[in-house]
C-alpha cells in the first residue's frame, strides 16, 4: 500500500447521549471543547448529531454524539468501545481537571500512569468512560488547537483525542484485523492491555485493546460508543480501501459523502469502523466566530430544513455577542 494511502491516526469517536442540552453543557462548559458543528443524524433526521473538537475543528480532535429518541441505557461489557481519551497538554492539566470535576461533581478517579503515560479517568452523567492523557512525554501526531474563547486556560485545555479503548472477547483474531488489515502494530502491553498505534503514532494514533472473555456482552445504547473513526487523507484513499475490505470479505458501507468529511464504513466483528478524509472540516458553512450556533445541515438536506427544525427539539448553543 501506497504510504499516502495508510491510516494517519483517530479522526473522531462517535458516541450516544441520553440528553443532547445535557451533554451540549458537559462538553462546552466543564471539558472546554467547542462545539464546531450542531447537526441532524444524515440517516435520521429525528435525532441530533452534535460535533465537539478543538478551536477549529481540526481532525483527530472531535467527539461527536447522537441523541437516539427512546434510545435505552447500554449495558457495559466486553465486544464494544469502553473508553475514549481526551489529550491535553501536561501532566499540571490533569491536575487541573481533577480540581475542576471536583469543583463540578463530575465522577473520577486519581491520576495514575498507564504505559507510561499519566492519565485521568472520568464519567458523564450518562455514565459514559473518559479519560484524559497528558502529552508531557508525548510524540507522534500533531494536536489540535485548545479553544481560545473557552472556559478552561488554553495551557491546561483539551485539544485532541488519544487512544481509543476497545476491549474484545475474541482477542487474537481481532487484533490480527487491526494489525494485518489496518496497518497498527502493538508497541506495548500491560497484564491484558496491548498498546496499538498507527501513522506517526504518540496519542492521537493509538488503539488500547483489551483481552476480556469474563465481562458480559456490552448492549449498545445511550452511554455507550457507536463507532470509531481513522483518518484518511483524502477520497482517493477511500477507494483503495473500500476494494481492500471487500476483497477480504468484510461487510462495509462504500463510500458515504458525510459533508464535512467523506467516509468508508467496516465491520470489524462487534466493532464498526470509520475512515473518515481530513477533509473538507467543518469551516465551510459557518464562519469562525459564530461555529456550532445554527443548525447545520448538509446540502442534500437543506430543502427539509423548515420540517427538520420543526421536529427536532431546538436548544440555544449561541455564544458569539
Amino acid at each position: 500500500m501506497r504510504k499516502e494511502d495508510q491510516l494517519l491516526g483517530v479522526h473522531h469517536v462517535t458516541a450516544m447521549t441520553s440528553d443532547a442540552v445535557k451533554n451540549y453543557e458537559f462538553f462546552t462548559k466543564i471539558l472546554g471543547m467547542r462545539l464546531v458543528k450542531k447537526s441532524v443524524n444524515q440517516d435520521d433526521i429525528y435525532t441530533y448529531h452534535t460535533y465537539f473538537a478543538d478551536d477549529l475543528g481540526s481532525p483527530g480532535t472531535t467527539m461527536t454524539f447522537f441523541d437516539f429518541p427512546n434510545n435505552p441505557k447500554g449495558k457495559k461489557g466486553t465486544n464494544a468501545i469502553t473508553r475514549t481519551s481526551f489529550r491535553v497538554p501536561n501532566d499540571a492539566a490533569l491536575e487541573y481537571y481533577a480540581q475542576r470535576f471536583q469543583e463540578f461533581n463530575v465522577k473520577y478517579q486519581e491520576i495514575t500512569t498507564e504505559f507510561e503515560q499519566k492519565v485521568l479517568h472520568f464519567w458523564d452523567f450518562d455514565e459514559q468512560a473518559y479519560q484524559l492523557i497528558s502529552d508531557e512525554t508525548n510524540s507522534g501526531v500533531k494536536a489540535g488547537i485548545p479553544w481560545k474563547k473557552g472556559p478552561v486556560p488554553e495551557k491546561f485545555a483539551i485539544y485532541g483525542l488519544g487512544p481509543v479503548e476497545i476491549s474484545i472477547a475474541y482477542f487474537e483474531q481481532f487484533k490480527e484485523l487491526f494489525e494485518g488489515v489496518l496497518g497498527f502494530q502493538t508497541i506495548k502491553h500491560e497484564g491484558n492491555r496491548y498498546l496499538l498505534e498507527v501513522g506517526e503514532g504518540g496519542n492521537g494514533g493509538q488503539v488500547i485493546l483489551v483481552d476480556n472473555q469474563t465481562s458480559p456482552q456490552s448492549q449498545q445504547g445511550y452511554g455507550e460508543v457507536h463507532h470509531v473513526a481513522f483518518r484518511l487523507a483524502n477520497r482517493k484513499s477511500l477507494a483503495v480501501w473500500q476494494e481492500i475490505f471487500t476483497k477480504l470479505g468484510l461487510p462495509n458501507s462504500g463510500y458515504v459523502d458525510r459533508y464535512y468529511f467523506e467516509s468508508l464504513y467496516v465491520r470489524m466483528g462487534h466493532i464498526l469502523v470509520e475512515l473518515a478524509t481530513d477533509e473538507p472540516g467543518f469551516m465551510g458553512d459557518e464562519p469562525y466566530e459564530t461555529l456550532g450556533e445554527k443548525l447545520s445541515l448538509a446540502p442534500f438536506l437543506e430543502n427539509r430544513r423548515t420540517y427538520i427544525e420543526s421536529v427536532i427539539k431546538p436548544f440555544d448553543t449561541k455564544r458569539s455577542e
